[in-house]
């Protein structure tokens, strides 16, 4: 993992978004609205936040494209894959996510967006039945027809970079297994012997933006570049790579929250999330297989911030249940109740309760613009391999689990490790400590 200063941001950076459904079509539309000058891109890190650079008299706060070189809005061309063959302006209504007031003055370049052919396999995602997909014998020609597509992109539109976004549905939980996801070898070897059960399309995805010279971010909880098989080719090829799952909704409220209760010493004896929602990804969490990935991402958060280890007067033998309920009404509009159950002075009991009704693909959005322009950032400065300074937009960040380490889930400490990559990236001193 190189660090130096970032080279310029020149030329045109391609964005290739698996899937097309409402996070991918809310993005989409929410850039070029705000190219236009019709939308404000809040909730964006990179279109807003300030930073401090140097201390003392010589203590300034710039915003993000001041410190390092980043692209304009304007400089970003669009791709995608998807099951369904429905351009992103047909999506993006279908979506429900959006006014159509706030689609149709960009109409036209959303009609043009007609998503490629998804590697899919209805095994991985069964309550999803579109036909908009590759024909394709094994795992590796759905590789190499990916690659392909990365291809014809950069030449028809003429990109100088490709960053590949997943923002596709869950596939149901791959375990690792060390005989397949070990080493690179294995990994290419079991997609030419067509090795379904160890190898989802969505690795076929990562390998192949790997080995186009695209950066590649998981943006769902899938098992996809977090396998040392992923981290060689990442290295092999000395490009970043990030995941997984966007910190939206509920873990966003956890990783915030949790360290209240932490900072002030108090204990936890049980945490209840329970969340409705009603878009493709709450059809497809409802499939039991598909939800055990999502579950084992939501639930990592809080262990990690509140640690028994550290304060086992307070947190040992807490209860943490997680549960997602597919309730058609809501749509988008997710809702997330926290029932949590806090003690404190010699052991009275105390509960706080939190109901977020947020709305899921609006909090995703400035995700997947931030996650994009940072990653190509980071490919700007040399750096490859697991970007941890990307844990503050995700809900379960990669780490290297066969080394036993344990990823920073505290949002507060996530933020720090942003501020520093960035002022690194910058030329800036690397000023602040996480504690």
């Amino acid at each position: 993992m190189a660090n130096q200063i970032a080279k310029p941001a020149t030329g045109k950076l391609g964005i290739m978004v698996v899937g097309l459904g409402a996070v991918s079509t809310t993005f989409i539309t929410g850039v070029l609205m705000a190219r236009k000058g019709l939308a404000k891109p809040v909730g964006s890190t990179t279109q807003y936040d300030k930073i401090r650079v140097g201390r003392g008299a010589d203590k300034k706060y710039l915003k993000v494209n001041e410190i390092v070189s980043m692209p304009s809005l304007n400089d970003i061309e669009f791709a995608a894959w998807d099951v369904y063959p429905a351009n992103a302006y047909e999506s993006a209504i279908n979506a429900e996510v959006l006014k159509e007031k706030d689609i149709n003055p960009v109409k036209d370049e959303l009609l043009a967006i007609k998503p490629l052919k998804a590697g899919f396999d209805k095994n991985y995602a069964k309550r999803l039945d579109g036909d908009n997909v590759k024909d394709v014998k094994t795992r590796w020609e759905m590789a190499e027809a990916i690659r392909e597509d990365i291809r014809n992109f950069k030449a028809e539109k003429d990109v100088e970079r490709v960053v590949v976004l997943w923002a596709a549905s869950t596939e149901i939980y791959v375990a690792p297994n060390m005989a397949v996801h070990g080493t690179l070898a294995a990994l290419e070897q079991a997609m030419k012997d067509n090795d379904t059960a160890n190898i989802a399309p969505s690795m076929c995805y990562a390998y192949a933006a790997l080995m186009e010279d695209a950066p590649f971010v998981m943006g769902a909880p899938n098992t996809t570049v977090d396998i040392p098989a992923m981290w060689e080719l990442a290295e092999k090829k000395q490009l970043p790579i990030a995941g997984k799952d966007f910190k939206t909704g509920q873990t966003l409220v956890k990783s915030g929250f949790a360290p209240i209760i932490g900072t002030r010493m108090l204990g936890l004896n049980g945490w209840f999330s329970t969340n409705i929602l009603g878009n493709r990804d709450g059809l497809v969490l409802d499939e039991p297989a598909n939800f055990r990935t999502k579950e084992v991402s939501k639930l990592s958060t809080l262990e990690s911030i509140l640690v028994a280890e550290e304060q086992p007067d307070l947190y040992t033998d807490y209860y943490h249940k997680v549960r997602i309920n597919y309730y058609p009404p809501r749509n988008d509009n997710k809702e997330g109740w926290d029932n949590i159950d806090i003690f404190g002075w010699m052991g009275y009991p105390m509960q706080i309760k939190i109901n977020f009704l947020c709305r899921d693909s609006i909090l995703a959005a400035p995700l997947c613009l931030d996650l994009c322009l940072l990653i190509d950032l980071a490919h700007r400065a040399g750096r490859w391999g697991t970007q941890r300074f990307l844990s503050f937009f995700l809900k379960s960040p990669q780490h290297d689990y066969t080394q036993d380490e344990v990823p920073v889930n505290h949002l507060f400490q996530q933020y720090v490790m942003l501020k520093n990559a960035i002022r690194e990236m910058g030329g800036y001193e690397a000023d602040e400590e996480i504690d």
